[in-house]
C-alpha cells in the first residue's frame, strides 16, 4: 500500500512516532512478536486506541498473534518518510539551540544537523560538536541549497521569530519546527510544529488542579 492513500487523521499522526520509539525499545528487548496490548502497555495508551491507529495504515498484523516487530517498524518508517536522513538547520545559538545541536538523538531518530545559524557577530565561528561552526543567518539560502536543507529549527527570541521564519521559507525549507512562543503566519504548503514548553507545562499545571479539586 502506497504511503500516500489513506490520509490520516492528525492525531493518529502525532503517536506514529511514539509507537515508533515503543517498537525501536521492545525490538532491543529481542522481542519478534507485539500485540497492540504489549504496544500500548510501553506508549501508555489502550489497545484500541493502537489498533484504529495502525489500521490507517494497513492491514498488516498476525491474526490471533499481533504484530511482527520488524516489519511494523519498517512499515512506520516508510510512512513517516525516515527511510532516509533529513537535513536540518537550527536558527539560533543561545542555550536551547545549543543544547538541541549536541543532543545525538536527534540522528539516531534520521535526523541529521547540517549546520547552525546566528546574527550574533561573537557567535559567528564557534566551534561546536560534529565539525561544525556557527555560520551567519545571511548565508541561510545559500546553506539551504548546497546542504539539502530540509527542515528548519527556529530557537530564536519572539520578536525575530516571524521575520526568521521568512528567511527560512525564501531560502525555499518547507518545514519549521518552531520554539519561540508566536504563531508564525506563513504561505500555505509550509509545515511549521510549534513547540511550547511552557504551554504544556500549563497543561501539567491544570490537571494538577483538576486533582487537587
Amino acid at each position: 500500500m502506497s504511503p500516500q492513500q489513506p490520509s490520516i487523521p492528525p492525531a493518529t499522526v502525532q503517536r506514529l512516532p511514539l509507537y515508533l520509539r515503543c517498537l525501536v525499545q521492545l525490538q532491543s528487548q529481542r522481542l519478534d512478536i507485539a500485540n497492540s496490548v504489549k504496544i500500548a502497555e510501553v506508549a501508555g495508551t489502550n489497545a484500541a486506541q493502537v489498533r484504529k491507529d495502525l489500521s490507517y495504515l494497513g492491514e498488516f498484523g498476525i491474526r490471533g498473534l499481533g504484530y511482527e516487530v520488524n516489519g511494523l517498524i519498517a512499515h512506520l518508517t516508510r510512512w513517516l518518510g525516515l527511510q532516509a536522513t533529513r537535513n536540518v538547520v537550527i536558527i539560533g545559538h543561545g542555550r536551547l539551540g545549543a543544547a538541541l545541536q549536541g543532543y545525538g538523538g536527534l540522528q539516531d531518530r534520521g535526523f541529521l544537523v547540517r549546520a547552525i545559524l546566528d546574527i550574533d557577530p561573537e557567535k559567528i565561528g564557534t566551534a561546536l560538536p560534529g565539525g561544525l561552526q556557527v555560520e551567519p543567518l545571511e548565508r541561510l539560502a545559500d546553506i539551504a541549497r548546497e546542504r539539502e536543507i530540509e527542515i528548519a529549527i527556529l530557537t530564536v527570541p519572539v520578536n525575530q521569530a516571524e521575520r526568521v521564519a521568512r528567511d527560512v521559507v525564501a531560502a525555499g525549507i518547507r518545514a519549521i519546527l518552531n520554539f519561540a512562543p508566536v504563531r508564525l503566519d506563513l504561505p500555505e504548503g509550509v509545515r511549521v510544529r510549534q513547540a511550547d514548553v511552557a504551554a504544556e507545562l500549563q497543561i501539567l499545571s491544570y490537571h494538577l488542579r483538576e486533582e487537587s479539586l
